[in-house]
């Protein structure tokens, strides 16, 4: 994440086993971590009234480190997202926070637990997250430098690099794994 801008996609993949022998023989293994995401909303303000809802308000622990994040997603005119406003920090204590939230109406909507194994290749960290519940995905961040390239060149890119690895068809979904698991019936896909 440069400047508070994060450039990613989210999809399922037809062949991960492909992806996976890529990323073992071309990428640098990071790691593997456990993750549960909690997702707030203010009472004041409800992110998840919104459709596409953009804004998201996370507590993760990963493997018992902590940190509380931010994002606002830009949707363009057909409701797809190629980037969005990210905050992040540390957090010493988790069950604080969650005091502080509740003492300001911020309640919990959703929990995400996945198992996330994580490779860096060339500007990419690739992700490969096993999600309860929804299944297996595939996520990409962009972190080096962009130069003159939009957001959207820069997704693209993501998508042709999935392909030259050979995962088969590619299912991209623009709205992340808390809408996934609360509005199922309203994700839209785009089939590559």
């Amino acid at each position: 994440m440069k400047n508070n801008i994060e450039i990613e996609i989210q999809v399922q993949v037809e062949n991960n086993q492909r992806l996976l022998d890529f990323l073992n023989e071309k990428a640098e293994f990071k790691g593997e971590k456990h993750q549960v995401d909690e997702y707030f909303t203010p009472f004041h303000r409800d992110f998840i009234a919104v459709r596409p809802a953009c804004e998201w308000l996370r507590l993760r622990d990963t493997d018992g480190k902590y940190s509380i994040n931010y994002k606002n997603w830009h949707f363009d005119d057909q409701g797809k997202s190629h980037y969005c406003d990210e905050y992040e920090t540390k957090v010493e204590d988790i069950e604080q926070v969650r005091k502080i939230f509740a003492a300001l109406n911020i309640k919990p909507t959703v929990k995400v637990d996945k198992i996330r194994k994580i490779w860096v290749f060339d500007d990419y960290e690739i992700t490969v997250d096993s999600v309860r519940d929804l299944g297996d995905f595939v996520e990409i961040e962009h972190f080096g430098e962009t130069g003159d390239k939009s957001p959207e060149q820069i997704t693209d890119e993501m998508i042709k690099f999935l392909k030259n690895a050979g995962c088969g068809e590619i299912k991209r979904n623009y709205v992340g794994y808390p809408f996934l698991i609360l509005f199922p019936n309203e994700v839209k896909y785009d089939i590559l």
